[in-house]
């Protein structure tokens, strides 16, 4: 055999391997797992489709699966870990309204909250960004760049933290912490009006305000009513006692299922309803409430198992709420959970204040670097607030400590390995999407063979 054919040989087995493990893992989680069904699993393959960051997106266990194999030098210890949000990347941030009514730039998605270094929070925000820059053209130099941006940012803010210079229970990134493309995306909000959503959504009958029917918003049926109806007073139990209004607040006038949302939780059941607020039937001071199913976090599959953490956190509802309010310095106030059909849901408000900011408003390099700085601090404030200051008694340590001796001295040496190696990973996850579409449409293809069999 001469060397080409040899070469060639080596080049589709290499395919071959990886196009079978994505397949595998895909089937694992999504199909044993996840338990979704055919219709869904295309539905959410459609999205993942689109380009290699929805399919980065979409495949969180696949990146789990490839790093949790690999040696890195700055993990934490395992017996001392942090608080992950678990799914960090570019689309995961956004402004929204805290509590206390002030617009803030935060992370807005904890499903995957989860115990584990606070090293693969930061591998996959690192190749999130390097993917965002390839959609934009951007050389793997300025791809470094904006990722050691992102890097030493957080290192700065741990460092602050660990030295007590700044207090992660009180930062927040408002108008006046922030500047740039996120300044102006947080005046623009703040200047939204409160019941712009909640109009937008929802139709003023005779009788009292309900959802407007479209391609994202659908009818529930009498069942579906009927089971969250059963379970809304153990959502209510589990409101946070300091801010629960009088249960007629929480009194539900309608509720609808919704569709659309996000990338990975496709398939999974999510509501809207509507709670009537202090006025009346017709006021516009109605709230729209999010119920979502959640299940068990991807990194939790591949992180050390923790005894005292499942045994605290065995509701995943209460788990992706709690992520929230250890993370956030002024949480959401509807922040609860409830079980129907033995699966476990979070509940959180849907309102007007709630908007990313998109890459495409990132022209410039002097665009990018503001908003990458920024996304590093707040990932700093997320792992240094979510520890023994929250008094949830599961870290007797703060993580700002561990994480700071984890980086060492050299911030430009531990910068520069996770940017190269982030870079790497990215070629891999675009390598991946060529299989991934390649597997898709093999998948579609034998679909059709079998009903086309069927059918004759």
């Amino acid at each position: 055999m001469n060397k080409e054919m040899l070469s060639e040989r080596v080049r589709v087995t290499q395919r071959r391997l990886r196009k079978e493990l994505i397949g595998s893992v895909l089937d694992e989680f999504d199909g044993q797992l996840m338990g979704l069904p055919q219709d869904k699993r295309l539905q959410k393959y459609a999205k993942m489709a689109g380009s290699p960051f929805s399919f980065y997106r979409g495949s969180a266990y696949l990146f789990y699966f490839d790093v949790s194999r690999e040696w890195f030098p700055y993990h934490t210890s395992p017996e001392r870990p942090t608080w992950i949000q678990g799914d960090l990347h570019f689309e995961n941030f956004g402004a929204f309204r805290s509590e206390d009514g002030r617009i803030v730039y935060d992370v807005n998605d904890f499903d995957e909250g989860y115990l584990g270094s606070y090293l693969y929070d930061l591998l996959r925000m690192s190749v999130s960004i390097a993917l965002v820059c390839r959609t934009k053209q951007i050389e793997e130099d300025g791809q470094k760049n904006a990722i050691t941006t992102y890097l030493e940012a957080y290192a700065n803010q741990i460092r602050r933290f660990a030295k007590h210079k700044d207090d992660p229970r009180t930062l927040v990134f408002d108008k006046d912490r922030t500047s740039g493309l996120i300044r102006k995306l947080l005046k623009k909000t703040e200047k939204r009006l409160a019941s712009q959503f909640l109009e937008g959504v929802t139709t003023l009958t005779r009788s009292a305000r309900r959802f407007t029917k479209s391609d994202e918003i659908r009818p529930v049926t009498k069942a579906e009513r009927r089971q969250l109806e059963d379970s809304w007073q153990h959502y209510l139990a589990s409101l946070a006692t300091g801010t629960k209004r009088p249960d007629g607040y929480y009194a539900i006038k309608d509720v609808a299922v919704k569709h659309g949302s996000g990338t990975a939780s496709i398939g999974l059941d999510r509501y809207y309803v509507l709670i009537e607020g202090e006025g009346g039937a017709h006021a516009l001071d109605d709230i729209i409430i999010e119920v979502k199913e959640v299940r068990a976090p991807v990194p939790a599959y591949f992180m050390p198992y923790n005894e005292t953490f499942w045994t605290y956190f065995g509701h995943q509802g209460k788990r992706v709420i709690a992520t929230q309010q250890a993370m956030h310095h002024m949480a959401d106030p509807y922040l609860g959970y409830l079980t129907m059909d033995e699966r476990d849901y979070y509940v959180r408000e849907r309102s007007s204040y709630k908007k990313r900011l998109k890459a495409d408003k990132l022209a410039e390099t002097e665009d990018w670097m503001p908003v990458l700085d920024c996304m590093g601090r707040i990932t700093a404030k997320l792992h240094a607030r979510a520890d023994a200051d929250i008094e949830h008694g599961l870290m007797p340590y703060h993580s700002e400590d561990e994480i700071l001796q984890a980086i060492g001295p050299d911030t430009d040496a531990f910068c520069d390995y996770i940017a190269h190696w982030a870079i790497s990973y990215a070629h891999q996850v675009e390598e991946d999407y060529a299989l991934f579409t390649e597997w898709l449409g093999e998948r579609k293809e034998n679909r059709h063979q079998t009903v086309a069999h069927n059918e004759a």
